[in-house]
């Protein structure tokens, strides 16, 4: 039975993953900061679906929670065999509204994280010739969209990448960008929603279906949906100029998790 690691495990996308792999018999370590809702989550995925759930506590804008996390993906006698970094936030408010600390603990949770955990876990796998890995970004990779944006552009191009570097090795990397999720996300940086049209809205289960068989067929990144498929497309025939206009009139809330 393979396991299964998933940052920002217990709400949104994260939750999503967790539920679909259970269903599918794999076994999981759950990863969040509040100990008291992993616990749950574990008792009663492993009740619905009879795997093994283990928790683990970890903040990751801290580098005792990114450290505890990458010693777990280390870990040759109980291995991941596949990783989902799903944990993220959004800051509120445009670019000089936020706070230095808040912009810098964004990159440690985006950037860092991503780029150690991911290493941590394709270096194992590697040695073993198979494993994957789900970096979530976000839509926003491809707008104008400040320090979010910019850090989901770095998880898109790391994610090409490094998997353009591990081609033969049996390892996959992919990196998931999708558009509104219904999810905490908005609610946890205090964001207002009430302004994006329903269309725009995803599912947060059937996002997760798209992309895991994005990811067993292969593709380095997945776009899980056809309207954004279709967005994306008119964002790259659209002038930056335009786009960053359009982009600062809506506002910072573009996030998946």
């Amino acid at each position: 039975m393979t396991t299964a690691l998933i940052t920002g495990s217990t709400a949104g996308i994260g939750a999503a993953f967790a539920r679909r792999l259970a269903a599918q018999g794999h076994n999981l370590v759950l990863v969040a900061r509040d100990t008291k809702r992993l616990g749950e989550q574990a008792t009663e995925l492993h009740d619905r679906h009879g795997i093994e759930a283990e928790v683990l506590a970890a903040d990751l804008s801290t580098e005792e929670g990114i450290t505890s996390v990458e010693k777990r993906l280390g870990d040759r006698t109980h291995p991941v065999d596949l990783l989902v970094n799903n944990a993220g936030f959004g800051n509120k408010g445009r670019y000089l509204e936020v706070s230095m600390a808040d912009e810098l603990t964004m990159l440690k949770v985006h950037i860092e994280a991503v780029l150690r955990l991911t290493s941590a876990a394709t270096e194992s796998m590697r040695s073993r010739g198979r494993g994957g890995v789900i970096n979530v970004a976000s839509v926003a990779a491809f707008l104008p969209r400040g320090t979010y944006g910019a850090s989901k552009a770095w998880v898109v191009q790391f994610t090409q990448g490094a998997a353009k570097d591990l081609t033969g090795s049996g390892v996959r990397l992919m990196a998931l960008c999708p558009g509104f999720v219904r999810t905490e996300f908005h609610q946890r940086a205090g964001m207002g929603t009430d302004n994006i049209p329903g269309w725009m809205w995803l599912d947060a289960d059937k996002l997760v279906s798209a992309a895991l068989a994005d990811l067993a067929r292969g593709k380095t990144v997945s776009i899980p949906d056809p309207r954004y498929k279709a967005l994306m497309g008119v964002v790259k025939l659209t002038p930056r100029g335009l786009l960053g206009g359009v982009s600062s009139r809506t506002g910072r809330k573009y996030g998946p998790q």
